[in-house]
């Protein structure tokens, strides 16, 4: 059975309300797709019932991050969008360390899915420092869904994943299983210290998150929201970065230069602050 269209709506509000993101008409096909295991799982005759159950007897709670988890997009790969590696370590690396005494760095992956953004930046930073750099780092991730955090935090991967990743790193980084029919990958324990995660949405009023941040990746996940959204998410972001500090976007969200003034555009996904 479909979802009604005031069963849609229904969800469709939840969704922009929670995490701000918009569901349009075209996508149901999409949720009810992704619903249909949760409403087995809990034993509900049809998607419609299952949505009339979610404000009922106490369950809103419980379920809302069930619900979130099913109806997000999670698209992520290691060296997406290489370009902003490349200026990582050429560029906004050596000014960031040159521009004030201390050698030490902080990243956010501020919507980082399974951890693949998070972990190659860890990689690129490790890299510099074996090849005469001299800098700490710590890396944060943060997810609205707790099952990509998961993830994100055992850090296994399938070998098919590694296809844009350098062969010298896949030797350096990865963990190979010791089942020799596995097609199953491991992020070395070295760049799983240094990278940590935790479950935050975008849309809270306040990050629990330092504010002497160095760079920041929100990639590909502002074109969900409307553009209100989008301009009080960057203007958060930007008063946890650092005097300095660059912001990377999404090569389709590079319109934020004309949503938040006052951030310098360096490259058109790339700003500073």
């Amino acid at each position: 059975m479909h979802l009604s269209e005031r069963h849609f709506k229904t969800i469709s509000k939840l969704i922009e309300g929670q995490v701000g993101i918009k569901l349009p008409a075209a996508k149901r096909l999409m949720v009810e797709g992704r619903l249909h295991k949760r409403v087995r799982a809990l034993n509900y005759s049809c998607l419609n019932e299952y949505v009339d159950n979610l404000f009922h007897d106490g369950q809103f709670e419980d379920e809302i991050a069930h619900l979130i988890d099913v109806v997000t997009t999670n698209k992520t790969d290691f060296f997406r969008e290489p370009s902003h590696f490349d200026f990582m370590r050429d560029v906004a690396v050596p000014e960031l360390l040159n521009s004030r005494g201390r050698a030490d760095l902080k990243i956010w992956s501020s919507a980082c899915s399974t951890g693949m953004e998070a972990y190659t930046a860890a990689m690129v930073l490790d890299d510099m420092n074996r090849r005469g750099s001299r800098f700490g780092f710590r890396i944060l991730g943060t997810d609205i869904s707790n099952v990509v955090l998961h993830a994100a935090r055992t850090a296994i991967y399938t070998t098919d994943v590694l296809a844009p990743v350098p062969p010298d790193f896949i030797r350096r980084y990865f963990m190979m299983s010791r089942n020799r029919e596995s097609d199953q990958v491991r992020v070395v324990p070295e760049l799983r210290r240094l990278t940590g995660f935790m479950r935050m949405n975008l849309m809270e009023p306040s990050y629990p998150v330092d504010r002497d941040v160095d760079m920041i990746f929100c990639r590909n996940v502002l074109i969900y929201f409307e553009r209100e959204t989008q301009r009080k998410v960057i203007e958060r972001l930007c008063t946890h970065l650092r005097p300095g500090g660059y912001l990377m976007v999404g090569h389709s969200e590079s319109m934020i230069h004309s949503v938040v003034p006052g951030l310098k555009q360096v490259q058109p996904t790339i700003f500073k602050v």
